[in-house]
């Protein structure tokens, strides 16, 4: 039986309601910027002559850099200090926005939109990890939770909407500039309200042989998926990549389980819940960046719709994002063990992708399209925010900036796999039922058989995603087998380092 913790010890930060405020501003900018640029890519490529070989350079160069460097940021976050790091990232990701906003050529573009992914990659998981440290008290960590899995999940849809806003009655400029507003009151809300918790800086050194490892196979990973997607499967440099990623990230696990500082402890990943988490949160990821593209390309080429138009017909994923999230997943979170919100939430998520497999080149967007949605945003709410919180769950405060940082690479890897695997699928499927079907032609008319082939590669690749969410829901019921929250936990003795009480601790 440990004995009492003195009540000083555990005085949660009278300013952490206002902390979060900003934290969820910051978040929502990061999120936002995942779609906000798509919409506008059109418009600026041709604006600044970008060819199109090259254009998929202004979303590679983010997602390499972001993905890359995710777990060097969570970890400069644990050494250097969680709020030091949210407000270097601020700042940085709005200047390498103004930079984006201002570019007068191809080069400024990518280099601005790496340097957003660098900025990211210390904001993202600087932010989360604030949240792991400031909210500990069960009730408490439920709601501001609720709040940031909201953001995470809905964001990309608001992004779509504000994206197409801009772009239609502003300029696709301000698809950059608008990120400098958030960062400005993001700093000044931290600079007032954010301070890290006493003693929850981790002092080992920089852990230099598992950065490189990590971020050069991260790299290798993300790089190969995305040029998989435009040069094919077969392509010289995408095998290269798949072959030296794996390489490159054993050798980093091999590191890492004989350094005595390493990057990223073992412990971190191999718990058999936070393990779960990541797993099951990639995979469905990747179904949910199916249902961005597939519904965007459905909508625009389809049925026609405006940028704007597209943006505002995904409301009711957010929608149901932001009451799977704050009714649902923050209310019943200290009540059932996750795996039975997670769980039923990719499945929820699974039932709205095989309403979606029904989609025809005339499908009803109120009769199909939106209560699928719905329920999409529903199922993926009340499983992202248990997943949210107990990826970070028991961590030692001095490792919640790497523990985040995996949330954010699982997100990472899985929005690339996805992009590129279910895109691959779908041209396929497209391709095998234009030639099987060519007899048809006449009667559906050129531009009907093309569009007849392409909806049936959506509904392809969209089965695909009912699967991998399926097996995401299994992965969730089998490996976290976290029960309800308990009180704090005292912190541990004997590591040489000062700390606060470390968070609840996981009860099996």
């Amino acid at each position: 039986m440990s004995q009492a913790v003195p009540q000083a010890a555990t005085q949660p930060d009278p300013k952490r309601w206002k902390a979060l405020a900003f934290i969820a501003v910051a978040q929502l900018m990061v999120v936002l910027d995942a779609t906000i640029v798509n919409i506008a890519l059109p418009t600026a490529k041709d604006d600044l002559d970008i060819s199109t070989a090259n254009q998929q350079w202004v979303i590679t160069a983010y997602a390499l850099a972001f993905g890359g460097l995710l777990l060097f940021g969570g970890r400069i976050a644990d050494i250097w200090g969680r709020r030091r790091t949210f407000i270097t990232g601020l700042i940085g990701f709005a200047g390498a926005s103004a930079l984006g906003g201002a570019a007068t050529g191809q080069e400024m573009m990518f280099a601005s939109r790496a340097l957003q992914g660098v900025f990211g990659a210390l904001l993202a998981p600087a932010a989360l990890s604030l949240l792991a440290v400031l909210f500990t008290d069960g009730k408490e960590r439920a709601k501001a939770f609720g709040i940031y899995g909201a953001i995470a999940g809905g964001g990309g849809a608001l992004g779509l909407i504000l994206g197409g806003a801009l772009t239609e009655y502003l300029d696709w400029r301000w698809t950059f500039f608008v990120n400098i507003p958030f960062a400005v009151v993001a700093v000044l809300g931290a600079l007032a309200y954010i301070h890290d918790p006493a003693g929850s800086r981790n002092r080992s050194p920089l852990d230099i042989p598992g950065v490189l490892l990590s971020t050069l196979g991260l790299v290798a990973l993300v790089y190969g998926f995305t040029r998989a997607e435009s040069s094919g499967w077969t392509d010289t440099y995408t095998v290269a990549m798949f072959v030296l990623s794996p390489v490159l990230l054993a050798a980093f696990v091999l590191w890492e389980s004989k350094s005595k500082a390493p990057l990223l402890p073992l412990r971190v990943l191999l718990e058999r819940n936070r393990g779960g988490v990541y797993l099951s949160l990639g995979l469905a990821v990747i179904a949910m960046f199916g249902l961005f593209l597939f519904l965007t390309f459905y909508m625009q080429i389809i049925r026609e719709y405006e940028a704007l138009e597209t943006g505002v017909a995904f409301l009711p994923m957010i929608v149901g994002m932001i009451a799977g999230s704050t009714q649902i997943g923050a209310r019943l979170m200290l009540r059932v063990p996750a795996r039975l919100l997670m769980g039923p939430g990719f499945l929820l998520a699974a039932v709205a992708m095989l309403i979606l497999t029904q989609l025809e080149t005339d499908s009803s967007y109120w009769g199909l399209m939106a209560p699928a949605m719905f329920l999409m945003g529903l199922g993926m709410g009340t499983a992202f925010m248990p997943a949210m919180s107990l990826a970070t769950y028991g961590v030692e405060p001095r490792d919640a900036g790497v523990a985040s940082a995996m949330v954010n690479t699982s997100q990472q890897v899985g929005g690339a796999i996805g992009t590129a695997l279910l895109n691959t699928i779908a041209a396929s499927a497209t391709t095998a039922w234009g030639s099987s079907h060519l007899k048809e032609a006449p009667a559906l008319g050129k531009q009907g058989y093309q569009y007849a082939a392409l909806v049936h590669g959506y509904t392809t690749a969209i089965w695909w995603a009912v699967g991998i969410l399926v097996v995401s829901a299994a992965i969730a019921f089998v490996f976290i087998n976290a029960g309800k929250p308990q009180a704090p936990a005292p912190a541990a003795e004997g590591d040489g380092l000062v700390k606060e009480p470390a968070p609840p601790v996981v009860v099996h």
